[in-house]
Formats: C-alpha cells, sequence, structure tokens
C-alpha cells in the first residue's frame, strides 16, 4: 500500500525549487553562446573569457573583497568589545544606549543608514576637512557600522552561553583576565567569531543601497557595477560571474561541512 505524500514533504521541495531553479537557469543561461540571455543560441564558455577580460567589472571584484575583507574584520572586533561589555560586566551607566546603538542598524533601513552616514561624512568633511573625499574608505567604515551590529548579536549570544567556571579556573591558576580571556575565552567562542566574520563578509559583499550613497568616482563596487549593468539589459558576464561565485560559495560550504564532520567523528573516537 503507497504511503500517501506529506504536506510538509511537498512544500519542503518547492521551497528547494523555488531557491535554487532561478539559480540553476542562471548557471545554465551563462554557457549561452548567444548575447541575448533568453534566447539559447548553443553551449559556449566564451562569455567566462570576456569576463576576465573586462577590467571594470574585474577591479570592482576586487574592490568589493577588500572592503569586505576589511570591513568583516573591524565588525569582528569591534562586536567583540561589545559583546564583552555587554555580557561580562553587568549594569553599568549607558549599557541600555550601548545595546540600543548595537541593535538600531539591524531595524533600521538601509535607506536612512545610508543617508544617515553620507550627512555624517558631509558634515566632518565641512568641519574637519576629513575626509576629503568618499571612496572605499567611507564604504569601509559604512559597512563596518552596520556590520558590527550582526557581529555582536552571533558573539553575544555565545558569550551569554559560556561557562564563566573555565575562566575562574584559569584566573585562580594566576591568568591575568586579558591572558584568560585570549587563552581560555576566545578558543571557545571561535566558531561563533567565525560565523560573524563570515555574515559580516557576506553582508559587505551584497550591499548596493548603502555604498551608493557613501562612494565617490572610482570606489565602484561589484554590487552597484552589476546594478548599473542590468538597467541597461542583464549581460551574460553577470550570469558567468554570478556562476563563479555560486561555485566558490558551495566549495567553502562543502569543505566547512566536511571540516565539522571530521571533527564530529573525531570527538566521538576521543570520548568513546
Amino acid at each position: 500500500m503507497k504511503q500517501p505524500i506529506r504536506f510538509s514533504s511537498v512544500m519542503f521541495w518547492f521551497g528547494m525549487a523555488f531557491l535554487y531553479l532561478p539559480m540553476l537557469s542562471l548557471v545554465i543561461y551563462s554557457f549561452n553562446s548567444s548575447r541575448l540571455v533568453t534566447v539559447w543560441a548553443g553551449w559556449s564558455t566564451k562569455w567566462y573569457g570576456e569576463l576576465f577580460r573586462d577590467e571594470g567589472l574585474m577591479a570592482a571584484v576586487w574592490r568589493s573583497l577588500e572592503v569586505a575583507f576589511w570591513s568583516a574584520n573591524t565588525a569582528v572586533c569591534l562586536g567583540v568589545l561589545a559583546s564583552v561589555a555587554l555580557t561580562r560586566f553587568g549594569r553599568f551607566r549607558g549599557r541600555s544606549m550601548l545595546h540600543s546603538l548595537v541593535a538600531a542598524p539591524l531595524v533600521m533601513p538601509d535607506v536612512i543608514i545610508g543617508l544617515s552616514l553620507l550627512l555624517m561624512f558631509v558634515s566632518m568633511t565641512d568641519v574637519l576637512g576629513w575626509p576629503q573625499e568618499r571612496g572605499l574608505f567611507t564604504i569601509w567604515i559604512a559597512h563596518a557600522t552596520f556590520g558590527t551590529a550582526y557581529a555582536t548579536v552571533v558573539i553575544s549570544s555565545r558569550l551569554k552561553e559560556l561557562d564563566r567556571s573555565f575562566v575562574e579556573a584559569a584566573m585562580d591558576l594566576g591568568a591575568a583576565p586579558v591572558k584568560a580571556f585570549v587563552q581560555v575565552t576566545l578558543p571557545i567562542i571561535m566558531p561563533a567569531l567565525v560565523s560573524a566574520w563570515l555574515l559580516a563578509f557576506t553582508l559587505s559583499l551584497d550591499d548596493v543601497v548603502i555604498a551608493s550613497f557613501v562612494s565617490g568616482p572610482g570606489a565602484t563596487t561589484l554590487p552597484i557595477e552589476v546594478f548599473s549593468s542590468v538597467r541597461l539589459g542583464v549581460s551574460p558576464k553577470i550570469n558567468a560571474l554570478a556562476t563563479l561565485i555560486i561555485l566558490i560559495v558551495s566549495l567553502v560550504t562543502l569543505v566547512a561541512w566536511w571540516l565539522s564532520r571530521r571533527k564530529l567523528k573525531r570527538d566521538k573516537l576521543v570520548r568513546s
């Protein structure tokens, strides 16, 4: 007797198709020999060659990677400091304000954040004469600003669950508070730090609204470049670039899954 199809299974496969069929279509059309993305004219890899020969698009890729790397580093460092202050120091004057300032970028529209940062940079230029122009540096500050909020949420949630007895034992053995934090706390919360870094990196690499407010001439990031080119029609080079990004992300995810599974097996062997 055949078992009835469960509603949850149907919705699961519907959700998977809804998420991944557009990506599959994009990957297929990146090998289309026609310049028109809606007309299939045979298999070809020429658009990948055109992609790497497009100096403007490749320069935008490296700019976005550079900004995302440094903004993620800054966001994690500031997120660690904010998380320690919110979870380890108890009640102090200004704690509620700090918590509100950290949480504000999470719920505030990107347009408001971008406009606020633009007005801040303009005011600083008028009063201090710095920054003299908007570019990668101002984009880095903007991305680090909202990236810190997300990093703080991830790191503080892990610090709240951390058993303080480990740190207290290290301090009882003579370790200074800073040394105990570096040698005991940081290794334990390292998965949260990695997660926060990846989240901040992805948000920076994906941002187009805030970057469009605080960027200047010669500081066009990849999302802005793609958004500008899409207005004139989707180029097959964009499909090729998106396919490479999907491939890289899939490989990184697969390697991370394999490493975590290997670590889990090793821990089970040690316990047994």
